[in-house]
C-alpha cells in the first residue's frame, strides 16, 4: 500500500505531530475568521511555500494536490453561482491554503504519530463514557493509510477504461472502486477483530 508520508529531513519534519496539528487548526479557526483576500492569498503563499520546500519533487507534490484542487474548484464555481463573486474567491483562498498546509503535515507525519495524537486527544472523551480513545485514533489512521490507496485505485480503475476504448465515466469508475473498497475494509475489518485490537462491546 502507498503513504502519504514521504522521508525527509526538512525543518516540518522535525516538528512533533502534536504541535502540527495544533498549529493545523489554529490555522482553520483564523482563516474562517476573515474574508480579506489580500491576508488569504498571504496564506495560500506561505503555506504554498511550506507544502514546496517538504523536499519532494515538483511534479510529484502537484499530483498529490491534483484530487483535492479539483474539488475546491468545484466548490468555488457552486459558491459562485449562487454568491457574488468576492465569496467564491474567499472560499478558494481559504480551503487552498488549508489544503496545502493539511497536506504539508500529512506529508511529514507518521500514520503511527497521527494514531498517538489523537488516541491521547481522545482520553478526556473515553473517561466520560463517550468513546474509546484507541478506537478512534485506530480509524483516523485508517483513513488516513487508505486515502493514497483509494486514489491510486481510481487511476488505475481509469487507465483500465482507457486501455480498452471505453471514455472514463464517473458511474462506470465509482461503482468497481466502491465495490473493491468495501471488501478492503471488510478484510482488515477481520484481520483487526482476529488480531483482537477492537473491543467489543458486550
Amino acid at each position: 500500500m502507498q503513504s502519504l508520508y514521504v522521508e525527509g529531513n526538512s525543518r516540518l519534519h522535525l516538528i512533533s505531530a502534536r504541535v502540527k496539528l495544533i498549529v493545523l487548526a489554529a490555522l482553520g479557526v483564523a482563516l474562517f475568521t476573515t474574508a480579506n483576500i489580500a491576508l488569504l492569498a498571504i496564506a495560500v503563499a506561505a503555506t504554498g511555500v511550506v507544502y514546496f520546500g517538504i523536499g519532494m519533487p515538483v511534479r510529484s507534490a502537484l499530483g498529490r494536490l491534483k484530487p483535492i484542487l479539483l474539488t475546491i474548484v468545484i466548490v468555488a464555481v457552486f459558491s459562485l453561482a449562487f454568491n457574488p463573486w468576492h465569496g467564491a474567491v474567499v472560499a478558494l483562498l481559504r480551503l487552498t491554503a488549508l489544503m496545502l498546509f493539511a497536506a504539508s503535515v500529512t506529508a511529514t507525519t507518521t500514520i503511527a504519530a497521527f494514531m498517538d495524537e489523537i488516541t491521547l486527544a481522545a482520553r478526556p472523551l473515553e473517561r466520560l463514557g463517550l468513546v474509546r480513545a484507541d478506537d478512534v485514533g485506530l480509524a483516523v489512521g485508517l483513513v488516513v493509510r487508505f486515502v493514497p490507496e483509494i486514489i491510486g485505485r481510481y487511476h488505475a480503475i481509469a487507465e483500465a477504461h482507457r486501455a480498452r476504448g471505453l471514455k472514463v465515466r464517473p458511474s462506470t469508475v465509482l461503482v468497481p472502486l466502491i465495490i473493491l473498497t468495501l471488501k478492503d475494509a471488510d478484510n482488515i475489518a477481520a484481520a483487526i477483530d482476529a488480531r483482537g485490537i477492537r473491543r467489543h462491546v458486550n
